[in-house]
């Protein structure tokens, strides 16, 4: 790394209160020296609620409702929830491009909700944002995109120059600073996006879908650069977006959105290795492993028959993700599963695995094979019977 991204690296871990990089150990260290909440946490989000006024042509609209949200000093943290949840209206309300009807929006101490306007530009310095679209001006180079926001802050040529070309090599694109958006693909333009974002040395980075326009294979290099940036510059990520895969990947902590209230919300692996939520769950579906085979749920029914067959998902996480799980119910109790679905996989880098068997068992035996899975850490679901 260049030494003015080292130099921006030193004033994010100042600003931030913690030296950056692992967000995990930041976090605890706060905890140990008796940190309060709004030490604790760069933004919080408290009691708060916002009503969109009728007008003419519709009624008043409730976009969030009683939200309370804290996201921890150098993480990575995911809001995820289906179209109209209040994703984006919720993201807005921590820059202040809305105001909540009421509660409290802290960011690095400031309840950004009492300030006026002149305080509030201030503020947005410090707050960087990506968007879907790039939001790129198409007459200006890379390099001049990039520098928008220091031209607009007043900062000298020679002084945007020495922050701007350490920040395009950052992001991989030193040999495109003189080439125009219409000269770039979808990933590059949002490299660019976030060189720009970057420029104002920022301590939040906010996240609009940044991803959801881009490939899969494009998608996970802005991932692997956005992981990079939080763990080199100790940045402060704020993401939203519906995509699990995203969140699966880079996501430390994870809330869950929808029709404008926080219905889930923790560690992205607790979330997802065992999401309680009816609306977690359908979110999750998608996920390899996570979801039933579409002739089995045709067949599947709440109640047992009387040759009918259970039909179990097992959750393995951490450590016991590959253990012969079967080999063992087979000797154990002489149980043979047949296995209907699954898949091995991360979730924030922690393995996981998900396994979904039918097996012929009576309530009793069922009941002492679960036991056998739970003591040894795994989690189990009856997903309903088949004959």
């Amino acid at each position: 790394m260049t030494s003015s991204v080292l130099d921006q690296n030193v004033h994010l871990a100042t600003v931030s209160g913690q030296s950056g990089g692992n967000s995990a150990a930041a976090s605890q260290a706060s905890v140990s020296a008796g940190a309060t909440p709004e030490q604790d946490n760069l933004v919080l989000i408290e009691n708060v609620s916002k009503v969109f006024p009728a007008s003419r042509s519709r009624p008043a609209v409730t976009a969030l409702e009683n939200i309370n949200l804290a996201v921890r000093r150098g993480s990575i943290t995911a809001i995820i929830g289906r179209s109209g949840a209040g994703k984006s209206t919720l993201i807005r309300l921590v820059n202040g491009l809305e105001k909540a009807t009421s509660g409290r929006v802290v960011v690095n101490g400031t309840d950004v909700m009492k300030l006026s306007e002149v305080d509030l530009r201030n503020v947005r310095r410090s707050i960087g944002m990506i968007f879907q679209h790039f939001n790129l001006l198409s007459s200006r180079t890379v390099f001049d995109n990039v520098a928008l926001p220091l031209e607009i802050a007043g900062l000298k040529k020679q002084e945007i120059a020495q922050r701007i070309l350490p920040l395009l090599e950052l992001v991989g694109l030193a040999d495109k600073h003189d080439r125009y958006p219409a000269e770039l693909s979808g990933g590059q333009k949002q490299r660019v996006g976030i060189a720009r974002a970057l420029a104002t040395q920022p301590m939040l980075l906010l996240s609009d879908e940044a991803t959801s326009a881009l490939d899969p294979e494009t998608t996970q290099s802005v991932l692997e650069l956005l992981s990079r940036i939080n763990r080199e510059l100790g940045l402060t990520i704020l993401l939203i977006t519906h995509e699990m895969e995203v969140v699966k990947r880079i996501a430390d902590y994870v809330a869950v959105i929808d029709a404008g209230r926080i219905v889930e919300q923790g560690g992205t692996f607790e979330v997802f290795s065992a999401p309680k939520h009816p609306t977690t769950r359908k979110l999750l579906s998608g996920i390899p492993g996570m979801q039933l085979p579409g002739y089995v749920q045709a067949h599947l029914t709440d109640k047992p028959a009387a040759t009918s067959k259970t039909v179990m998902r097992i959750l393995f996480a951490g450590p016991h993700a590959t253990e012969p799980i079967l080999a063992s119910l087979a000797t154990e109790f002489g149980v043979r599963p047949n296995i209907m679905g699954g898949a091995v996989d991360e979730i924030a880098g922690r393995p996981f695995g998900t396994l979904i068997v039918s097996f012929p068992a009576d309530e009793q035996r069922l009941t002492t094979i679960r036991q056998f899975l739970a003591d040894r850490g795994l989690i189990t679901e009856i997903l309903g019977y088949v004959a």
